[in-house]
């Protein structure tokens, strides 16, 4: 039987990360799903499409009319802010994502933090709030999510991930002041694109589970998550790369509307261990399923995360630029089949 929705992407994105009713699972992006040739398709290549807003905003558009996912994203990298702030960057070319140069960080503690005049002009920063009012005048019904770094992710940029991980041993009480005020940050750009239209922002906060402990996570940024939640008054999708079972039990205290989780952990384990008390967004393999193999593994990481009742259906991460456009079709494709089969 044919599949029949009743409901906007939007709506239908909206309703699964406040827990309500969906006629189907949506399929999101909430990190990025660009890939280099979707950037030809529109003529939108890195790193003109990172600094551009409207290439920015003709390449998210893409992952709708292309891909036919139900939200878009604009913000494809996890640097804008950190540019702002004057961090070096290097830019690369298509076939490659910019990053900071952490080799060169700008701060060395707290009393060096600082968000300068004219933050949200940056160029770099204006990229994004623009490239999101430009997609929600054009896609009224799709949902348009936006990106603001967490306090642990702009840490490792401003000072390095060295010394920053350094600093949580040496002196946690720094770190906890560094954290608090780098909060400041990520709220000030994820307010900027609310007000721009955003309807939910991804919250990247790379406090991961290679990197470091669940009990550090509920040490360091427990709290600060709760308080983002509250502060920021769109739903917010957490994200944190690794494996995370450990700390999904606090994350699913923080009343953050969902957490997009890694393929290194298994979807039942993982709504096992977030126990109804958080929505989950995830979690199809980017380097091994999505990158290097075809659209029937893709179909059955998609069925699985079906089976166990997962929230909100995307690739785990941002995908490799080389993806194939086939297997990132096959993710809603495979979502509405499986709906078909039990309408």
């Amino acid at each position: 039987m044919a599949l029949v929705e009743t409901m906007t992407p939007r709506e239908r994105v909206m309703n699964a990360l406040a827990g309500k009713p969906v006629d189907r699972t949506p399929c999101a992006n909430p990190t990025n799903v660009a890939t280099v040739e979707l950037m030809d398709l529109v003529d939108a290549p890195f790193p003109e499409a990172c600094r551009n807003p409207e290439l920015a905003a003709s390449l998210a558009a893409t992952g709708h009319t292309e891909l036919g996912f139900d939200s878009v994203m604009p913000y494809f990298t996890i640097i804008q802010e950190s540019s702002a702030l004057g961090c070096e960057m290097q830019w690369e070319e298509k076939d490659n994502w910019p990053t900071v140069r952490m080799a060169k960080p700008i701060w060395k503690g707290p009393d060096d933090i600082r968000i300068p005049d004219g933050f949200l002009n940056n160029p770099d920063n204006v990229t994004i709030t623009k490239s999101i009012e430009i997609l929600r005048k054009q896609f009224p019904d799709v949902a348009v999510i936006g990106k603001t770094m967490g306090p642990w992710t702009l840490a490792y940029h401003v000072f390095g991930v060295e010394n920053f991980l350094l600093m949580t041993i040496d002196d946690p009480g720094l770190t906890m002041e560094c954290l608090h005020k780098l909060k400041e940050i990520s709220v000030l750009f994820g307010e900027a694109q609310i007000a721009a239209g955003a309807d939910a922002l991804t919250f990247p906060d790379h406090a991961t589970g290679d990197l470091v402990s669940g009990e550090y996570y509920h040490r360091f940024l427990k709290d600060i998550h709760i308080e983002m939640a509250e502060r920021l008054q769109v739903p917010l999708i957490l994200h944190i790369c690794g494996k995370t079972l450990d700390r999904m039990s606090f994350i699913a205290e923080t009343g953050m509307a969902a957490f997009h989780f890694d393929s290194k952990n298994d979807p039942q384990e993982a709504m096992d261990a977030v126990d109804g008390k958080i929505n989950l967004v995830g979690n199809i393999n980017n380097p091994e399923t999505l990158y290097a193999r075809g659209p029937e593994e893709v179909r059955a990481e998609v069925l699985r995360c079906l089976e166990a009742g997962v929230q909100m259906i995307a690739p785990e991460c941002a995908i490799p630029l080389a993806t194939k456009l086939e297997n990132l079709i096959e993710i809603p494709r495979s979502v509405r089949e499986w709906h078909e089969a039990r309408a």
